[in-house]
């Protein structure tokens, strides 16, 4: 099945929105040799994409490797060219360019630009000072003998890698694509201490460098938050770059830090890029296995991966959340790429452990076809949850900082696998780690509650961003700022409910350092002299506040059996009794949106377990879906879309009604789109 894309026209970007391909964006990879002929090489590869229902091509070429200025220009000429191919085909281009790492071919005992242009001085030093530049196999992507060089983006690198950002975006592409605009910590850890960011360091803070990793130093952890406000000046100055030749283009950062420790350690806080103009993101979720995917995933696992996804589209604000669809199987992709599609981001699907290639191209052209027949459905409806996820950027890098990433909770490497997300160390999984633990806890509570919910990220968080929430939850929130404090207050003295939990509730600041008060000990009820209650409800203002000393989202993450999080969600079901309810196994990942007269519940089964990856296979779950039908309103239809089906057309449903509910019953394989109309 190939669903054929509209046909080209001129993009029309307004300040602060992006254009309608970019929303609707259906993406791949694609590349041609330095050499490539536009009809022999070029159009092969655009047709191809086309069949598969891709609508964005991420154009992967030479410019990772170090090129001189000659070579630079006449590549530009050739990415002209396939751009002009790929419009004639209906298809949009964003080029992808390496922001701050560059690849020497062949580097490590020939020329390179670490050792014969200007990498020694503008290369990223770690606080030690060592050079950030490394040779060989340390990950995938620089292959033995190639020079990986990171470069300071507070060096002459800036000027230099912006004029080439000015050349490509006169060549007719629609996007920037900027990979890797991170301290890269692989070779060296804690950059950037090289003499650009120093002074830059010391322009903006007024301190010296620290002089090492020490989350008791009020330089480092200053050190630490500068780093992503660093990080986040460079975006936007690539995107200006762009934006100046090109008033329509619009730029998308490839952002490997998602919820969890990483962000820490390689400075890229995706959530402070929420609220830019024209620059979204192509977040690279990563799975558990480069050569297995998720096929040893746990139902924790599972719940991480909803973290990530849901963490992508509410970074990305208002704006389009790309992201990357991993997969080694047919099976095992299309069910990460339904957790994107329920999640609301756009795919961008790849094999692991590299982007050059589909998992399986009748499984992409498929799932592509089902995204392009419900795009509306997936990308225009509002969602329609009242419970909010706070997701705490402060938290995150000062409460019990940990050498581990937290990426997902199984670290232990299973027998026969050939690469594992995790090193096999305890440390690594996020259960071990006081403030992920219960944050991500506290998201498989409310999947496993099938409790529509949103994450909302602290990162310049406003009154808007809560109006339309009844409950917040604070999963052991401990770092935040005056300001912070004082939108949450208003919140809550509006009418919300607050779930707080945690030994020390908003007893730090932004930067890391203690309190003299907790913030918030007015909505808590009590203050840093008091003893420490279990629990507490405390009614402000107009609202309430639940707090729990505990951590019991830590607790349910790795809990066994048929453990119950009902504590921890029976205030939350009081505050906001969901719109929506479910009978069936809890396996199964609700989300809840509106779209005109219809409601559209997205369910993804997720209960796909086995004694290894030869044993992945999802169990068809029954269940039902009950919705409260408002007065004055009645059902008129319903139906289920499935890319797991024949064909991406709805087909209809039975409902049987009982008061003022309707109830559906019926069988999700992997991905089931149920719409119900009321009129």
């Amino acid at each position: 099945m190939r669903v054929d894309s509209a046909p080209w026209a001129a993009p029309a970007v307004r300040q602060g929105v992006f254009p309608e391909w970019a929303r609707y964006a259906r993406v791949a990879d694609g590349t041609f040799d330095e050499d490539a002929d536009p009809v022999r090489d070029m159009k092969p590869v655009i047709n191809t994409l086309k069949a598969q229902n891709v609508s964005v091509i991420e154009l992967d070429t030479i410019l990772s490797n170090w090129l001189s200025q000659a070579d630079f220009d006449f590549h530009v000429k050739q990415v002209g060219r396939f751009t002009e191919l790929a419009h004639a085909a209906g298809i949009r281009v964003v080029m992808y360019y390496p922001s701050l790492e560059l690849i020497s071919v062949g580097g490590e005992k020939g020329r390179s630009f670490y050792k014969n242009d200007h990498g020694k001085d503008w290369v990223q030093l770690s606080l030690d000072g060592q050079p950030n530049v490394f040779y060989g196999s340390l990950v995938v992507w620089v292959d033995p003998g190639d020079e990986s060089c990171w470069l300071s983006p507070n060096s002459p690198w800036r000027d230099y890698y912006l004029a080439r950002v000015k050349a490509l975006a006169g060549s007719g592409l629609d996007a920037i694509w900027p990979d890797v605009p991170i301290y890269f910590d692989g070779k060296a850890s804690w950059c950037d201490a090289s003499p650009w960011a120093a002074a830059a360091f010391k322009a903006d803070t007024g301190l010296p460098l620290p002089k090492k990793a020490d989350f008791g130093d009020t330089a480092f952890r200053r050190f630490v938050e500068w780093r992503h406000r660093n990080l986040l000046q460079w975006q936007l100055d690539i995107a200006a770059a762009g934006r100046s030749v090109n008033k329509d283009l619009v730029t998308f950062v490839e952002t490997v830090s998602m919820d969890y420790q990483y962000a820490t350690s390689i400075g890229l806080d995706g959530a402070y890029l929420r609220q830019a103009e024209g620059v979204s993101h192509a977040w690279e979720v990563d799975i558990l296995g480069n050569y297995d995917g998720m096929r040893h995933a746990t139902a924790s696992d599972w719940t991480c991966l909803i973290s990530m996804y849901k963490y992508a589209r509410a970074a990305s604000g208002a704006k389009p959340a790309w992201a990357f669809s991993y997969g080694w199987k047919a099976d095992d992709a299309s069910l990460v790429m339904a957790e994107l599609l329920a999640a609301g981001c756009n795919p961008y699907e790849v094999k692991s452990p590299f982007k050059n290639a589909t998992t399986d191209a009748r499984m992409r052209t498929r799932m592509y076809g089902f995204v392009a027949a419900h795009q509306q459905r997936l990308y225009d409806a509002v969602p329609a949850a009242e419970v909010g996820l706070y997701h705490s950027t402060a938290s995150r890098d000062y409460v019990s900082p940990s050498v581990g990433t937290g990426m997902y909770v199984n670290a232990k490497k299973p027998s026969g696998v050939k690469e594992w997300w995790s090193e096999g160390t305890p440390e690594d999984s996020c259960a071990t780690m006081p403030w992920l633990g219960e944050f991500r806890g506290t998201v498989k509570a409310l999947v496993y509650g099938h409790v529509p919910f949103d994450t909302v990220p602290s990162q310049g968080v406003t009154a808007a961003d809560l109006a339309r929430f009844k409950v917040l939850m604070l999963p052991n929130l401990q770092a935040v700022s005056d300001a912070e404090a004082e939108v949450l207050r208003g919140w809550v003295a509006a009418g919300g409910t607050a779930v707080i939990t945690g030994p020390a509730p908003t007893a730090l600041t932004e930067l890391g350092a203690a309190r003299d008060e907790f913030a918030l000990a007015d909505v808590l009820g009590f203050r840093k002299r008091d003893p420490l209650p279990a629990t507490r409800e405390n009614r402000f203002g107009s609202g309430t506040c639940h707090y729990v000393k505990d951590l019991p989202g830590r607790a349910f993450l790795t809990a066994a059996g048929q453990a119950d999080p009902g504590a921890l969600l029976a205030p939350v079901l009081a505050a906001a009794p969901p719109a929506v309810t479910y009978s069936g196994d809890r396996r199964v990942h609700l989300e809840l949106s509106r779209l005109g007269d219809d409601t559209v519940v997205q369910l993804v089964n997720f209960t796909c377990f086995g004694d290894g990856p030869a044993a992945f296979a999802t169990k068809p779950a029954a269940c039902s879906v009950t919705l409260a039908v408002p007065e004055g309103k009645r059902v008129t239809a319903a139906a289920v879309s499935s890319p797991d089906a024949a064909s991406p057309a709805p087909q209809p449903v039975t409902w049987t009604t009982s008061g003022a509910t309707a109830t559906v019953a019926l069988t999700v394989a992997q991905y089931s789109l149920l719409t119900v109309t009321m009129a």
